[in-house]
């Protein structure tokens, strides 16, 4: 894939559609396009949060090990970012991330990220936004298996 068709592509994820073209083409410079086959890691919990993979096609898993084994907490698709809460709490991976079909996705270095939420406030807020969504849904998944305990 050219760059050209990199910046058209990561235009058309909402995270990234303020930010300028000169911009978007030096994230696709500095990012790799990786592929992953289904049942492929992207990453394991408690590796060092190095990067951040934006789902470009396909879809992932998220899970913890539960008592009984892994327990699936949500399936992402395109658009999608993971591996930033890591990165933002300066921590291990709290999740393990698999590929459950064949998926493309953008890595991003974790300097780059950084970067990149310093550089763009509108990125900063919209991963924020997502992160309290994700907190919001988990909130009620929770109070819902107490409830029904």
């Amino acid at each position: 894939m050219t760059l050209d068709n990199e910046v058209m592509s990561l235009r058309q994820v909402p995270l990234f559609r303020e930010v300028e073209p000169s911009r978007l083409k030096l994230l696709a410079f500095t990012s790799e396009r990786v592929h992953f086959e289904a049942g492929q890691a992207f990453f394991a919990r408690g590796e060092t949060a190095d990067a951040a993979y934006l789902i470009l096609e396909g879809s992932a898993a998220v899970s913890i090990d539960g008592p009984f084994g892994p327990v699936r907490l949500a399936l992402l698709g395109p658009n999608a970012l993971v591996g930033e809460m890591g990165i933002l709490a300066d921590q291990p991976r709290s999740a393990t991330v698999t590929a459950d079909t064949a998926t493309m996705a953008l890595r991003i270095d974790r300097d780059v990220f950084i970067e990149l939420l310093a550089q763009f406030p509108q990125i900063s807020i919209a991963v924020m936004r997502e992160l309290a969504l994700r907190l919001e849904q988990t909130n009620q998944r929770l109070a819902e298996r107490v409830g029904n305990a």
